[in-house]
């Protein structure tokens, strides 16, 4: 038979798709000898064991743990069937869960290295709106009674500030009210909330430890007497160590896994198609 004739039958076309299965098939599956065996260790069953717990309140039975663990040489099996066939293979899902893990490695490439208190007040100094205390206030008041007209309402702060002078008790003092008569080292920004911007304004103003008034509020007018003006400021590192602590760990976690980033981002050349956004480019 001539060649070409040959080259015509359908027996050959057969045979050539046969060898072409054949060698693909070596391809994808050679050299897995190891890759056929799958190690079920006792820190998995162990795990497996602590996840069935968590979920159950109980640990698992002997026939529970078994299917665990059947199932998880299932998921084993077809992970590993799946790679071998490439579906792993421009998944977007795949793609992501593998950055996530990869970049949880790099967080925690220096998370044995516990901060020394220099680099926490360092820290907590860099980041001071973090962790800066608010101005406080602290105050006495006195609610004059309800309704005056405006023009005894000066004649009233008058009299109840002549009795504070005198060193009358100021709980005896204006009319009876669910309001504290002491406020102690409340926040400006609460303060305004519960009297008033305009009667935060005006304490601050007051000159410390002297009975004032009249001061308007939303809830009506008060003889005041300030105590104390705390400004803001930046408590000591033992008063705010957890909050620190936790700011400067996620800290560097993030800055971790950027500088493995851009480690690994250098060994690449990125090439965008015309038409295309162009790539970022590389900080020095």
């Amino acid at each position: 038979m001539r060649p070409i004739g040959l080259l015509r039958e359908p027996i050959l076309h057969f045979l050539l798709i046969g060898v072409a299965l054949f060698v693909g098939y070596g391809l994808v599956s050679r050299d897995r000898s190891e890759g056929d065996r799958i190690v079920v260790s006792r820190a998995v069953v162990d795990d497996l064991a602590r996840q069935y717990r968590a979920r159950w309140n109980r640990p698992p039975g002997d026939d529970e743990l078994a299917r665990l663990v059947e199932a998880h040489v299932r998921d084993e099996v077809l992970y590993r069937e799946g790679v071998a066939l490439g579906l792993d293979r421009d998944d977007p899902v795949i793609k992501r869960r593998v950055r996530q893990k990869l970049e949880l490695i790099a967080e925690e490439a220096l998370a044995a290295e516990a901060p020394t208190d220099a680099q926490l007040v360092a820290f907590m100094e860099a980041h001071a709106d973090r962790f800066r205390r608010p101005p406080r206030l602290s105050f006495e008041q006195v609610l004059l009674e309800a309704g005056l007209p405006e023009a005894r309402i000066e004649a009233a702060a008058a009299a109840v500030l002549d009795a504070l002078g005198r060193g009358a008790d100021p709980s005896t003092q204006g009319a009876a009210t669910l309001l504290p008569g002491r406020v102690e080292g409340l926040a400006l920004d609460l303060a305004a909330r519960d009297f008033g911007a305009d009667f935060v304004q005006r304490l601050q103003a007051l000159p410390p430890g002297r009975w004032s008034g009249p001061v308007r509020s939303g809830f009506g007018v008060h003889v005041v007497r300030v105590n104390e003006l705390v400004p803001a400021e930046l408590p000591p590192l033992d008063a705010v160590r957890a909050a620190v602590l936790r700011d400067w760990e996620l800290d560097r976690r993030q800055r971790s896994a950027e500088d493995a980033y851009r480690r690994m981002r250098g060994r690449y050349v990125v090439t965008i198609e015309p038409g295309g956004v162009e790539p970022a480019p590389k900080e020095p």
